[in-house]
């Protein structure tokens, strides 16, 4: 399935726009036009693309693969604006929710600029896992970097379209996080740089094929749809009609159940001859 958008593209246009090389352009900047997002949900991330983690060391995103859910962020790290208040946006979503990074689920950040090192990127993770604060942060949050190869397989496959401005020497981008399966398949898109914890969990817990959340959040599920066009779960009216019918069944035949249960202990009417009252 792939569907494109450019909605959370705004904030990525609003961050160029103030940089002085756009300033007295009127409207968007055309290199705005080659960004992008093109949904690829339920479609596999490949297992053999290579990167480096913090420590240089080549690995296989497949590495990664085949425990728990993923939150996947796409960022270059010497960003002056925008990635920053994605991660910002992502630390902040993760510690408002319950779920633990590391028991529940693994987050794997990857840099889209091939120059930026693993020196950097370790010291990213540090910052940030740094903040998250919980156990099993620095060991479960994942801060990659690639050659251009591994990073055009990357984005290719979760359709994510940058460009780079030599004017500016920035790159325009969008701003997003995505959940990925244990198994490396696309879940779920959230955009912007605030990501609802509702949403978050909800697409974690529905990834994970039931494996982690408790009954609320299945029960939540029942109610709640993700709708890719807006990157967030919405209401099902008629899923909630059928919950309230099936609890009212289910309560009348309670209450029936009870009273004929008392009727059966405590029979009422005249009592049989030859018994006495007192």
């Amino acid at each position: 399935m792939s569907v494109k958008f450019s909605a959370p593209l705004s904030i990525a246009a609003l961050a160029l726009l103030a940089s002085p090389i756009f300033a007295q352009q009127p409207g968007p900047p055309p290199i705005l036009r080659e960004v992008s997002i093109a949904q690829r949900l339920n479609e596999p991330i490949p297992p053999e693309i290579t990167f480096r983690d913090e420590n240089g060391r080549t690995v296989r995103l497949g590495d990664y693969f085949g425990k728990k859910p993923i939150v996947l962020s796409l960022v270059y790290f010497d960003c002056p604006a925008l990635c920053t208040e994605v991660l910002n946006g992502e630390l902040r979503t993760m510690k408002a929710i319950t779920l633990d990074l590391g028991k529940d689920f693994d987050a794997i950040t990857v840099s889209f600029e091939p120059k930026d090192t693993a020196e950097l990127a370790k010291a990213k993770r540090d910052v940030y896992a740094g903040q998250y604060g919980r156990p099993g942060a620095r060991e479960n949050w994942h801060f990659l970097t690639g050659d251009q190869p591994s990073i055009d397989a990357l984005t290719q496959a979760v359709g994510f379209h940058y460009a780079y401005d030599s004017a500016s020497r920035q790159y325009a981008h969008a701003a997003a996080i995505l959940v990925l399966t244990p198994h490396g398949r696309i879940a779920r898109y959230f955009y912007g740089v605030q990501y609802s914890g509702r949403d978050v969990r909800l697409g974690l817990v529905e990834a994970s094929e039931g494996k982690i959340g408790t009954p609320t959040d299945h029960a939540l599920l029942y109610c709640y749809q993700y709708d890719p066009a807006t990157g967030k779960y919405g209401l099902i009216v008629m899923n909630v009609v059928r919950a309230a019918g099936v609890l009212t069944v289910l309560v009348l035949g309670i209450f029936m159940f009870v009273m004929f249960r008392r009727e059966r202990n405590h029979p009422s009417g005249p009592p049989p001859v030859g018994v006495k009252v007192r």
